[in-house]
């Protein structure tokens, strides 16, 4: 099973973001994110197996709850940078118990022997990658002229244990387990 832990956006903010990605799509051939599968990542897991699932859900569920947090994204930018580009992101702004989530799952997980993720924790939402050398000259030029890339605030509640398989459409993500983040 492929597997990661990760936030929700809601509706509204993938919609927001559906409205930019409407503008910007048509000038890069770049490998575009589904919306529908728009979520925050706080670690990622990679290959696990089935019959310790149940395992890894306990782990999850012992994660120190830090309450209720507002999100707001933010930005649009490139890593590693806009000379390389790889990925294409929303900035997310969010306050320090995102990032004590983030590391409180993955000293969890790194009890269950699942490799720490060696960087420090970068949140953000990939909109596209790109997989070959493109020209983004148009893309960069539409972005330079965005009138706001602010794009909302949400408030989180959860965090979310998913499965992630892939298909030939793209990868399809399933909830395998909620955790409140209030006590």
């Amino acid at each position: 099973m492929r597997l990661f832990i990760g936030l929700d956006v809601p509706y509204e903010m993938r919609r927001n973001l559906e409205l930019l990605l409407q503008l910007l799509k048509p000038k890069a051939d770049i490998q575009w994110s589904s919306l529908a599968n728009l979520h925050l990542t706080t670690k990622f897991i990679g290959e696990w197996p089935e019959e310790r699932l149940d395992e890894l859900k306990e782990a999850l569920a012992a994660v120190p709850r830090p309450g209720q947090m507002q999100i707001a994204i933010r930005g649009l930018g490139w890593f590693p940078d806009a000379r390389h580009p790889r990925v294409f992101w929303a900035g997310i702004q969010a306050p320090d118990t995102l990032a004590e989530l983030a590391r409180a799952t993955e000293a969890r997980c790194e009890g269950l022997g699942i490799a720490a993720e060696g960087r420090d924790y970068n949140p953000h939402l990939t909109l596209a990658r790109v997989r070959r050398p493109t020209d983004l000259t148009m893309l960069q030029k539409a972005i330079s002229e965005l009138p706001s890339t602010d794009f909302g605030v949400f408030t989180s509640t959860a965090f979310h244990l998913y499965q992630s398989k892939l298909s030939p459409g793209g990868s399809v993500y399933t909830k395998l387990a909620n955790y409140s983040l209030t006590s």
